[in-house]
C-alpha cells in the first residue's frame, strides 16, 4: 500500500469530524473570519470541498485558465463550491468527505490541509482544540521539512522545535515548545499560536511569521 493509500483514511476522519463540528451553524457564524487570512470559515470550507474534487488534470486547467495565478486560482475554485448558503456550504462537504479525488500533492500535504484549515475554522469559532497526537505528529514531521504548498519548513529552519504533549522533535537551536497543533499552526504562518509556545526560539519565529 502507498504512503498516500494509508493517509486516505486519516483525511476521511478528519473531514468527518469536522463536518460534525460544523453542524447547526448561523449563517453569522458562517461569516465569521477565519485564521486564513481574507477568508470567512465558510470560505475555507468551500476550499477543502475544492481541494477534494480536483484531479491533477482539472487543476492544471484552471492554473492555465487563471494564467498561472496560483491565488486567482483558489479563489475560482472556491466560489465554485461555495453555494448559496453555509448550509449548502457544508452539504457540499459532507459529499466529498470519503473523496480519494485530489491535486498533485504529496499525501501529508493533504492530511495537513484538512488539519491547519480545519483550526482555521474551529479557533475563531470557540472550537478549538487536539486532534489525534499521532495525526498531529505526521502533520508537524511533514511541515518541518517542506515548504510545498505552504511556507512552513523555512520558518523553523535553525529552531529546534518540542512537543509537550506528543513524541513529535526536531532540528536544532533555539528551543520552541509547546502542544503539537500550536507548532503546526506556528510553522505555518498563523501568528494567534505564537502565545502558547515557549523558548527562546519564539521570537525568532514570531518574527518569521510576521514576516
Amino acid at each position: 500500500m502507498s504512503g498516500r493509500a494509508r493517509l486516505w483514511p486519516l483525511i476521511h476522519r478528519e473531514r468527518s469530524v469536522l463536518a460534525d463540528d460544523l453542524s447547526g451553524l448561523t449563517e453569522e457564524q458562517w461569516a465569521t473570519p477565519s485564521l486564513c487570512e481574507g477568508l470567512t470559515v465558510r470560505e475555507v470550507l468551500a476550499h477543502l470541498t475544492s481541494s477534494a474534487t480536483l484531479n491533477g488534470f482539472q487543476w492544471l486547467a484552471g492554473v492555465v485558465r487563471c494564467r498561472f495565478d496560483f491565488d486567482a486560482q483558489v479563489a475560482m475554485r472556491l466560489a465554485e463550491q461555495l453555494g448559496d448558503s453555509g448550509a449548502e456550504t457544508l452539504a457540499r462537504f459532507r459529499s466529498v468527505v470519503e473523496s480519494t479525488t485530489s491535486p498533485p500533492l504529496p499525501g501529508p500535504a493533504l492530511l495537513g490541509e484538512v488539519i491547519v484549515h480545519g483550526e482555521d475554522i474551529r479557533g475563531p469559532l470557540g472550537m478549538a482544540g487536539d486532534r489525534p497526537i499521532d495525526v498531529l505528529t505526521r502533520v508537524a514531521a511533514y511541515y518541518q521539512g517542506s515548504d510545498q504548498v505552504v511556507v512552513a519548513g523555512s520558518r523553523v529552519r535553525g529552531l529546534r522545535l518540542r512537543a509537550v504533549d506528543g513524541p513529535f522533535a526536531s532540528g536544532t537551536g533555539p528551543l520552541v515548545s509547546g502542544r503539537t497543533l500550536a507548532l503546526v499552526m506556528a510553522m505555518t504562518g498563523r501568528p494567534a499560536y505564537l502565545g502558547e509556545l515557549t523558548g527562546d526560539g519564539v521570537e525568532i519565529l514570531r518574527e518569521r511569521v510576521a514576516g
